[in-house]
């Protein structure tokens, strides 16, 4: 259901009116984009892609008058995605309790960007508002190269061992940072694997600026 929320969200639509083709669309190109990417989550979200498909092929079908059936094939996924909203934003507001040191982020001498008033309102970084930011960050390389991860690549943990290095002396970096032009489109994408693999090892925090929209990272 996440990625259908961020989908949502991201369009801006009802969800008692959701556009069925353009967000099955999208979503599936998600899919695909994290397939190619060896992210492996995309097992999670096949059944929802399923469903999703089946309402749009619903949805495409004409529709005869003189059958009296007015349910809109969108409520298979309206009612679910009800539950999981509430369940969400339940779960949100328990995270979103003071826990004693752990919206405190120290800085280094010298380091000036580091610095976070207590007056910026952060909010945690969702999986797919990372992709988008890492997906903006690729069209920036080149936006016209297939993506390949070639043999002689970098391995995701060796990569994890350097940003480990830039983490301990730095303890905090934006996520633009930690990419470079200059690099090439393989180990840009290992730069990212490794991100999400630092993620799931709880190594580091990502939160995002709501004015700025800055997505930085903080060390654990």
């Amino acid at each position: 259901m996440d990625l259908l929320v961020h989908l949502i969200k991201k369009h801006e639509v009802d969800i008692y009116n959701i556009p069925i083709a353009l967000i099955t669309e999208q979503y599936l190109e998600y899919l695909e984009w994290m397939k190619s990417m060896n992210i492996d989550v995309v097992g999670d979200f096949i059944v929802l892609a399923s469903t999703l498909t089946q309402i749009k092929s619903k949805m495409l079908l004409p529709v005869h008058e003189e059958v009296d059936n007015d349910e809109d094939p969108r409520l298979d996924i309206v009612k679910p995605l009800e539950e999981y909203l509430q369940i969400k934003s339940a779960a949100e507001l328990l995270a979103n309790r003071n826990l004693l040191g752990e919206d405190i982020f120290i800085r280094n001498p010298g380091q000036e960007d580091h610095l976070i008033s207590p007056d910026d309102e952060m909010v945690k970084v969702g999986l797919f508002e990372l992709i988008d930011a890492f997906q903006r960050i690729l069209e920036k390389i080149s936006p016209h190269t297939q993506v390949e991860i070639t043999a002689d690549t970098i391995s995701v943990k060796d990569k994890i061992s350097q940003l480990v290095d830039v983490f301990e002396a730095r303890r905090s970096v934006t996520f633009n940072e930690l990419f470079s032009e200059s690099e090439g489109r393989s180990e840009v994408i290992v730069t990212f694997l490794a991100i999400l693999e630092m993620v799931k090892l709880y190594l580091v925090r990502i939160v995002q600026h709501t004015q700025s929209g800055i997505i930085r990272l903080f060390y654990l």
